[in-house]
């Protein structure tokens, strides 16, 4: 929308954005093929244990229902999952919702059996006779909720607000090299977010956001009402340093031992040295 708009232009940026499917962008953000990348902070943590340091600079929102735990006809709640089958794309945030929500109704990982496939196959995954759930996304969701009749979502990160951020992730020495820049770039941020949060012009946003995504205004409303966007003043609270999920340092810990538990990487990331405040802290 801020490129529509002409807001980074205006701001005297000259930005290239490309555009990939999600795990796509971990790849080149890796490959060093881009200089920053938008991506949730569990898996900032798995590129860091690669070998690349991003630095999350911004929080551009978080999960409040676009991440879902979809069921079949006859499975009510998270209880009923134990025995069953569930379709998830392993070490990636939804793994992590499906993981949080087991947990919390006690319900042990060896008790599921997880079937691994990537996100934009699981609709079709859902469909197979012996698969009960999936952990999935928007709007994808929306194609498994259509595919298999009778489905329903039975869970969703609205359940667990702050478990999945969406951050802006800069190459370190890109970031070093262009602080100025990057803190236009959050202000221009910020004015988006009024943009789309403000009645009289969060039609225009929704078009223009729903245009770029080739999705039906009316489906990406439905994925806008599942994101709780955060302005700059929101991100001072979210990189204030606490152990809870309004943080993204306690959002990150927890995270972090879910990445290891699960086997994504072998030893915990040192999740401090990958959240860099100091631009959020500068900026009113």
């Amino acid at each position: 929308m801020a490129i529509e708009k002409g807001w980074l232009k205006e701001a005297g940026l000259n930005v290239e954005f490309k555009w990939f499917d999600y795990s796509a962008s971990l790849s080149a953000f890796s490959a060093n093929q881009l200089d920053a990348v938008l991506v949730t902070n569990g898996d900032n943590l798995v590129t860091a244990s690669g070998g690349m340091q991003g630095m999350m600079i911004l929080a551009t929102d978080y999960s409040a229902g676009n991440d879902v735990i979809i069921a079949k006809e006859g499975i009510n709640t998270i209880q009923d999952l134990k025995g069953k089958s569930i379709g998830v794309e392993k070490g990636l945030v939804d793994h992590l919702l499906l993981a949080t929500a087991l947990t919390d109704h006690n319900i042990k990982v060896n008790e599921v059996k997880l079937v691994n496939s990537a996100t934009n196959q699981l609709p079709q995954v859902f469909n197979s006779p012996d698969i009960s759930a999936i952990a999935v996304w928007q709007p994808v969701a929306g194609q498994a909720l259509k595919a298999v009749a009778g489905s329903k979502i039975i869970y969703t990160s609205k359940d667990k607000p702050g478990l999945i951020y969406d951050t802006l992730t800069v190459n370190m020495s890109h970031l070093t090299a262009h602080q100025e820049e990057w803190k236009k770039i959050i202000q221009v941020w910020d004015k988006t977010v009024k943009y789309i949060n403000d009645p009289a012009t969060h039609a225009d946003a929704v078009k223009i956001m729903a245009n770029r995504s080739g999705v039906d205004p009316k489906q990406y409303e439905l994925m806008v009402s599942g994101t709780h966007l955060l302005d700059i003043n929101a991100n001072k609270k979210v990189f204030t340093k606490s152990q809870g999920f309004d943080s993204i340092y306690g959002s990150s810990y927890h995270v972090n031992k879910f990445n290891v538990e699960n086997g994504i990487y072998k030893t915990e990331q040192n999740v401090d040295g990958l959240i860099y405040p100091t631009l959020i802290e500068q900026l009113k």
